[in-house]
């Protein structure tokens, strides 16, 4: 059975075995090893982590089956002081794709924004990935593009997409 648990700053390898696990092969056509590896130091540091989690305020769900992790999600809850939950990552490994674990992580998520009288869903994400489809087929609705400078010389390239749920 699918258990879903939060986990806070003491799940840190874990989130990380899973991103660094994950991003290869979910970013390996879109992005240069570079890049990836650029990306990864800057988002999954432990440094990183802690600062999303504590003053950021973002909650890291992990999905689980029979004890073996499988894939996190991690939203924000008001984005930008808005009634609005921002999901900030999805990432599954590979081999738990196409299985609905990610269709239940983000069931999960709309279901804590109801709860929490939020309007909205909404997440950016490559405008290349694949996942845009994933997303689409939840009700997701790409509202607008935008790149955002990461440093180094290096863009995210992405689509925003939104889900109104109120």
């Amino acid at each position: 059975m699918l258990e879903i648990k939060q986990i806070n700053k003491e799940g840190i390898a874990l989130i990380q075995d899973i991103a660094y696990r994950t991003w290869p092969d979910t970013f390996g056509e879109i992005l240069s090893q570079t890049q990836i590896e650029y990306m990864l130091d800057m988002m999954y540091s432990d440094s990183a982590l802690i600062k999303q989690m504590e003053p950021y305020r973002h909650v890291f769900l992990v999905a689980f089956y029979e004890n073996i992790p499988l894939g996190f999600i991690s939203y924000e809850l008001n984005y930008k002081k808005e009634a609005v939950t921002k999901i900030h990552k999805i990432y599954l490994l590979p081999e738990s794709q196409g299985k609905g674990i990610g269709a239940a992580l983000m069931n999960r998520v709309q279901e804590i924004g109801k709860v929490n009288q939020q309007k909205a869903l909404t997440l950016n994400v490559n405008k290349y990935n694949k996942a845009v489809r994933f997303y689409e087929k939840l009700g997701y609705k790409i509202i607008k593009h935008e790149d955002i400078d990461i440093g180094n010389g290096f863009l995210m390239e992405d689509a925003v997409l939104m889900k109104k749920i109120i």
